[in-house]
């Protein structure tokens, strides 16, 4: 039985490949869109950054007024043993980041490199991996912020934009959605809700999110959203309570920021029957086991998919020809095997396999000897030709034996008549198989 770690594991090298390959969801289809994975959606400024941060642990976001997300991020988490914690991307494959506010440079230095220093935005996903003993087995797709307006420098159309690049995401029933909410914000005016609730009605695919339960007006609370009497899900809301701007102006540890949480939670008369399931750290081990069971569920038709694109690629393959191998070996039995292949196929026409045999064979019966009736053999072979020839090749002089230079002369010469009807009879059969493969 494949452990959590190898099965999220191996999703995650499929997702590389199908991005390294240019598919990157929204094109039908695809492997990408057949593998399960956890899109995180939420309005500008609902905390969805912050819940990233408190899920690994680490500060590693652009933060800014305005759109800051503007392509997919695809965070794919590896929980390790032991050892330093670091960050690859698979765009710089060659590098490894241990400083993760060089992180959060990098990823606003692949979004210009797209969008351009606008507030543009581009469906094709940034790839990082994070490896560190302190997250569990996770892969997360940060999405951009739903707005409702735009703003000066972006196109009429970004909150059209910025939806359908969402929804092109959480509509695949293979997504689970993380929607993210602030619980100082009605419930019923929530954009990541009001999506999640057209594309999963039913609630099975959807983990709902309140963050900002402690700067709620005081004497207020979240307990019937969080207990699922307000909007009820098939999953569990999970309360979160991020940084505050001061403290991540302070740089304060991710770990405290952790810990506080906790705190928040058992000491709050509000929240602290729920304690045991708040928190970023639950989140994530609730995503982490869920993502393992739909991956589970959904290994068949991954296959099967595998398998079916396979077959698509070696049929591709073997009608516009395999790649021709580099060493001279390789390609000298390649040579062998097609001359094989064609040799076979030849004989199958002639033997009566395959149709159009008999045109092949009247070209040997019929265009063949026709033309070689035509050669002037009486004139070349002539006693006074011959006796030309070979006088020229051999000198006069009297001959025991056939002079041999005079003989080879009249047979090349011989040999040059029929090389003109040997190359037309050739060419006529490669036009007629030519006909009979198409």
């Amino acid at each position: 039985m494949a452990t959590m770690e190898s099965l999220i594991g191996l999703v995650n090298k499929i997702q590389r490949a199908c991005t390294v390959l240019g598919d990157h969801g929204g094109q039908g289809m695809s492997l990408w869109e057949a593998l399960p994975s956890v899109a995180v959606v939420g309005g500008q400024s609902s905390g969805k950054s912050s819940v990233l941060e408190s899920i690994v642990g680490r500060d590693f976001l652009p933060r800014g007024s305005g759109i800051v997300t503007r392509r997919p991020l695809v965070l794919q988490l590896h929980k390790t043993q032991s050892g330093a914690e670091y960050a690859e991307f698979l765009h710089a494959p060659k590098r490894r980041f241990t400083d993760f506010a060089a992180v959060r440079k990098e990823i606003s230095d692949e979004t210009d490199r797209i969008t351009g220093k606008t507030k543009q935005i581009s469906n094709i996903p940034i790839h990082l991996s994070i490896y560190s003993p302190n997250v569990v087995n996770l892969t997360l797709i940060d999405l951009p912020g739903l707005t409702k307006v735009a703003v000066e420098g972006q196109s009429d159309s970004i909150v059209e934009d910025i939806e359908n690049m969402v929804r092109s995401y959480v509509e695949k029933p293979n997504c689970i959605i993380l929607a993210i909410t602030p619980a100082n914000q009605d419930i019923a005016t929530s954009d990541a809700i009001k999506l999640a609730r057209e594309v999963d009605p039913s609630g099975e695919r959807t983990f709902g999110v309140l963050t900002k339960l402690d700067l709620m007006d005081k004497g207020t609370n979240a307990t019937e959203v969080l207990e699922g009497r307000a909007y009820r899900l098939q999953h569990p809301w999970v309360g979160i309570v991020n940084r505050s701007q001061a403290d991540i102006n302070k740089n304060v540890d991710m770990i405290v920021a952790r810990r506080k949480e906790r705190e928040y939670f058992e000491t709050s008369p509000d929240y602290g029957h729920l304690a045991s399931k708040m928190g970023s750290e639950y989140l994530a081990k609730l995503l982490s086991q869920h993502l393992e069971l739909v991956i589970r569920q959904r290994i068949p038709s991954i296959i099967s998919m595998i398998n079916k694109t396979i077959d698509e690629l070696n049929a591709e393959l073997d009608r516009i020809g395999r790649p021709v191998a580099a060493d001279g070996g390789a390609q000298l039995y390649m040579i062998l095997e097609l001359c094989r292949a064609f040799d076979r196929v030849f004989k199958e026409h002639l033997d009566g396999g395959r149709p159009g045999g008999d045109r092949i064979y009247g070209v040997f019966d019929h265009q063949l000897p026709a033309a070689l009736k035509k050669l002037p053999f009486d004139r070349h072979l002539s006693l006074k030709n011959v006796q030309k020839v070979v006088t020229e090749a051999d000198g006069y002089q009297p001959h025991l034996i056939a002079p041999e230079q005079g003989y080879r002369r009249l047979i090349d010469g011989s040999i040059t008549y029929f090389k003109g009807p040997a190359e037309a009879s050739v060419d006529a059969v490669m036009f007629l198989l030519v006909l009979l493969l198409v």
